[in-house]
């Protein structure tokens, strides 16, 4: 078991630096407004622990001194040669009366990885319990990466794993009640940076071993008739030197075929542009999550700004749709 005390630091009224983050809003007066007391934004992102922080109005941030995790279970490194405590891409889905998180294990570049789980009854006075592992990669062994986790739950109340990082792509996979992989269930691609047969790829600047399939941080949401499958295209964590852009397909079922606007599929190297760097405010912009909460369709990810030399700060835009139900940014 995982306790962790909130005592909180700094006080962003601009974007906090940020990696690869997530939101959380937690009520905890049923028909309280977004100004309750007890009405509370979180997000949660990449770091030592991983990192965390809140807010009343979802827009100024305080950073939390601890950490999510104090103690890092032994099987992470057990699991993962190289791993220790920095925590990647976490995501967090209440369900079932539990908050429920998945976090990444893993090392730069390779896929020796795993994907973890906790679970805590509430996040203004957590205590996060160590659910184990929900799924594992090895090198030499799978053909996907076990980093990027987002949970998603379809029209039948039924839970579903996807993540991914290069390799083979996204991968999509049926969990059980208690948010583990379903007896069985075996993860499936569906999304892919290039297709198979592809001969433009562009050479991987960061990884020898990671190939070319350069699409990760895969995040699902479901709008109207459809669910939406947002991943991340190019190369971040290079600071300005970065090319992360965001890219949407849909489906009817969650277990897709996910198409782009045009009807290319995912799988095959589909995608329609979300947001890219300007140049002028962002080198690059990815990692995304995206939420229906409180009357409004919300998008977050990390940029990399030009006015702090590539530094990654939050990005947040509300999501209007188009007449053909397509997600368009507002500035």
């Amino acid at each position: 078991m995982i306790v962790v005390l909130i005592m909180s630091t700094t006080l962003y009224a601009q974007s906090p630096m940020v990696h690869d983050p997530v939101m959380a809003y937690e009520r905890l007066q049923a028909g309280d407004d977004t100004s309750g007391m007890d009405s509370t934004y979180y997000i949660f992102a990449t770091g030592h622990g991983i990192q965390q922080m809140s807010s009343k109005d979802g827009k100024n941030w305080t950073v939390l001194k601890h950490p999510v995790m104090t103690v890092m279970p032994q099987w992470t490194r057990d699991s993962v040669p190289g791993f220790t405590n920095h925590v990647w891409a976490p995501d967090i889905i209440r369900w079932h009366g539990k908050w429920w998180m998945a976090y990444s294990c893993s090392t730069f570049g390779k896929n020796g990885s795993a994907i973890g789980l906790l679970s805590s009854p509430s996040l203004k006075f957590p205590i996060w319990n160590d659910e184990g592992c929900i799924v594992t990669s090895q090198e030499n062994r799978d053909n996907w990466n076990a980093i990027d986790p987002n949970f998603v739950i379809d029209e039948n109340d039924q839970p579903w794993l996807v993540w991914g990082s290069f390799w083979d792509g996204i991968q999509l996979v049926r969990l059980d009640t208690t948010m583990h992989v379903a007896k069985g269930e075996k993860p499936c691609t569906i999304a892919r940076r290039y297709s198979p047969k592809a001969t433009n790829r562009i050479p991987n600047p960061t990884s020898k071993y990671a190939g070319t399939n350069a699409i990760e941080a895969p995040f699902i949401m479901k709008h109207g008739g459809y669910y939406y499958l947002f991943v991340s295209w190019d190369y971040c964590c290079m600071g300005s030197k970065s090319t992360y852009r965001v890219v949407v397909g849909r489906s009817k079922t969650v277990d897709g075929p996910y198409v782009d606007r045009d009807g290319n599929d995912m799988r095959e190297g589909g995608g329609t542009p979300v947001i890219s760097g300007d140049k002028k405010e962002f080198e690059a912009i990815g990692h995304c999550a995206a939420y229906h909460l409180n009357g409004k369709d919300i998008y977050i990810s990390h940029g990399y700004s030009v006015a702090q030399n590539g530094a990654a700060v939050l990005v947040q835009r509300n999501i209007k749709w188009t007449d053909d139900e397509w997600p368009n940014l507002e500035k």
